[in-house]
């Protein structure tokens, strides 16, 4: 009943975050009359070929006279937005046709630079009214058109002279409004207006006009005008790399489309984009779901007979000759809980950053269910991520201590100051090196000094003495007792089966958890590497229950098959059977690269292996920490059931 209840809640709440999006409360919709100035800001430059983002003006795009950096939360400034004004001029519901931007005469190393942009497909972002721009893409053997974010630089077209490049240089800016029903505005017969769409149609033109040179105040173009709309004419094209004008005019239209669309909605389109996919991702993901929810009864199933047939055998007083001769788990109760002779200080730690990144997971999984994270309030989830594991060291350092104090450790600090520094330092090093690539690059992407003395301020001024914090109470806190007590002299352990062996085990045990997240795991690759918003945390929420019940029970399974044939080295098993899903996510990562990914160069590369290895040690600790804890509670479940002379 409880796991149907469950599934309905899951549901629910998949359903919730796919139709709708959600806003920060206390954030309200930005109300224009007509003519007022809406604002339209550039952002960055990305491509999925290349995985590293520019500033817009890396390109010689118009500038305007005063351009400036628009403030930012952390979150936009480590994922590479730099948000600034534009020379492109908005008047709510006031059309424009063939406005000149600016006239540029582009030097060579200019149109090299446009060259390779056009080649790696990078795409521009803009903003308005906090709207990110897209375009419409026709969907080969559809009528349908699908909406994608950013518009491309250009486009390239081969020949039999060879490859030719495009600069869209006219942008057809379209601007959707929506008139409040009960608002008035300046003019008693205008409504006031709310901006629910921002797209842009990119278009090539070789624009032409009278004369050698261009004056932007009384030259005026033949390919287009105010009475004129600009076409999209294939023989004129703007081609880039091969025309000997080096002179460009950059121009643009605006349209203002009435919408039905309410502004709560106006999302929608951003978070529908993939739907083609939306079937397949309900089906998969219910499929996976009921086939984790059948193997999961059934190894309840086995275990509990196994368990109760052993338990009742082992407890009944006619049978204690019988038993001491028998092999079994109980034979081992003496060891089960004898402290691994293997690197407690690094188990202890491992366990402590896992508690630390799982808090950290669930509160913000909460908050995005409650639709405080929404893809409106820009870098909102990175900034989450950060501030939340800092403020979840307390966790980190209590279960670490609380662990080694049990194993009988007297290294204390050591074990606090690898607490405290171990993940985080790992993680810190991995970026650092990415962001020398960034920087070398030029990069938006790179981390400023300011946002780098900031994630260290976070880390050495509020994370570590948490971490001291929760370190001091757990070595406080009194040795948990067992239910049966160690012997001094270790038995022997026999020979094992070649199943059993560790390198197989922990093989065989992360299948299943892998295969209970690798639906879900494919679309949270394309949002990270493919540029796609993701926000169904409703089947997050689902995943991550499945992901816990599978971690857990395959762990107390091959447990039990290990003290079965007793051997009771379980600490770093139970550890490593969950975590080693995160091998298989590994070498999925990697035929993700070979298969959805087209990356030019190094560079990307080490970016992609590099940020994946994060994610990957992430989840093996995670996974991990899920195993341990459910076979600790296993163990000290069945052998507080028996009587142990």
């Amino acid at each position: 009943m409880f796991l149907y209840l469950i599934c309905a809640l899951s549901v629910a709440f998949a359903s919730a975050a796919h139709r709708h999006t959600y806003y920060l409360p206390g954030v309200a919709p930005s109300t224009y009359n007509k003519a007022d100035a809406a604002k339209l800001y550039v952002n960055k430059l990305t491509s999925t070929k290349t995985q590293i983002p520019y500033d817009y003006y890396s390109l010689p795009y118009c500038r305007p006279k005063k351009f400036g950096l628009q403030s930012e939360n952390l979150g936009e400034v480590l994922s590479g937005d730099r948000i600034e004004n534009s020379v492109y001029k908005l008047e709510v519901k006031v059309s424009k046709s063939c406005e000149v931007a600016c006239v540029k005469k582009l030097k060579k190393s200019e149109k090299d630079a446009f060259v390779k942009a056009i080649d790696d497909d990078y795409k521009v972002h803009w903003m308005v009214d906090n709207m990110p721009v897209g375009v419409l893409n026709s969907i080969p053997g559809s009528e349908e058109k699908a909406f994608t974010r950013g518009f491309p630089v250009g486009f390239t077209s081969k020949t039999s002279a060879g490859l030719n490049r495009f600069l869209n240089n006219h942008l057809r800016i379209i601007v959707k409004y929506h008139d409040d029903i009960d608002g008035t505005g300046d003019n008693e017969d205008e409504p006031t207006t709310k901006i629910v769409g921002f797209r842009v149609e990119p278009m090539s033109i070789k624009h032409a006009w009278a004369g050698d040179s261009f004056n932007p105040g009384s030259t005026t173009l033949s390919t287009c005008s105010s009475s004129s709309p600009a076409t999209n004419d294939p023989r004129n094209y703007l081609n880039v790399d091969k025309s000997p004008d080096s002179t460009v005019v950059f121009t643009y239209d605006v349209v203002w489309e009435k919408s039905a669309v309410e502004w709560t909605e106006r999302w929608d389109v951003y978070l529908n984009s993939n739907a083609p996919s939306e079937k397949v991702h309900w089906f998969s993901i219910t499929n996976s779901f009921m086939i984790i929810l059948f193997l999961s009864v059934m190894i309840a199933i086995i275990l509990l007979r196994a368990l109760r047939k052993d338990i009742a055998q082992y407890n009944d007083p006619s049978n204690i000759e019988e038993a001491k001769e028998e092999s079994g788990w109980k034979l081992v109760h003496g060891d089960v809980f004898r402290p691994p002779a293997t690197y407690p200080m690094l188990f202890s730690v491992f366990v402590g950053s896992g508690v630390q990144l799982c808090c950290m997971g669930m509160a913000t999984l909460s908050f995005a269910l409650l639709g405080l994270l929404s893809p409106a309030n820009r870098g909102s989830l990175i900034t989450a991520f950060i501030l939340l594991f800092v403020f979840m060291g307390s966790f980190a350092g209590y279960y670490s201590s609380s662990i080694y104090k049990m194993f009988r450790g007297i290294l204390w600090k050591q074990n606090t100051l690898a607490t405290a520094f171990f993940f985080p330092g790992v993680v810190f090093s991995v970026i650092f090196v990415l962001n020398l690539v960034l920087w070398v690059k030029g990069s938006s992407g790179a981390i400023p000094f300011g946002s780098l003395f900031t994630l260290l301020f976070l880390w050495f001024c509020v994370s570590v003495p948490l971490v001291f914090l929760g370190s001091f109470f757990g070595y406080k806190r009194e040795i948990m007792t067992f239910p049966v007590r160690t012997n001094q002299i270790p038995r022997a352990i026999p020979q094992q089966q070649w199943y059993l062996h560790p390198v197989v085990s922990c093989l065989l045990g992360g299948v299943l958890p892998f295969g209970a997240v690798s639906v879900e795991l494919y679309f949270i690759m394309s949002a990270l590497w493919l540029h796609q918003i993701y926000y169904i945390f409703g089947f997050l929420f689902l995943v991550m229950i499945v992901l816990v019940v599978t971690c857990a029970e395959v762990s107390i399974l091959l447990c039990y098959f290990q003290l079965v044939n007793e051997d009771y080295r379980w600490w770093w098993r139970s550890f490593l059977h969950a975590g080693s899903c995160a091998f298989y996510t590994a070498l999925y990562a990697v035929w993700y690269h070979l298969t959805e990914l087209d990356m030019n160069g190094l560079s990307p590369v080490l970016l992609y292996y590099g940020y994946m290895s994060i994610i990957c040690f992430t989840f093996f600790l995670v996974t991990g920490t899920i195993g341990y804890f459910s076979c600790f509670w296993f163990n000290c479940q069945i052998y507080g059931s028996i009587k142990v002379d």
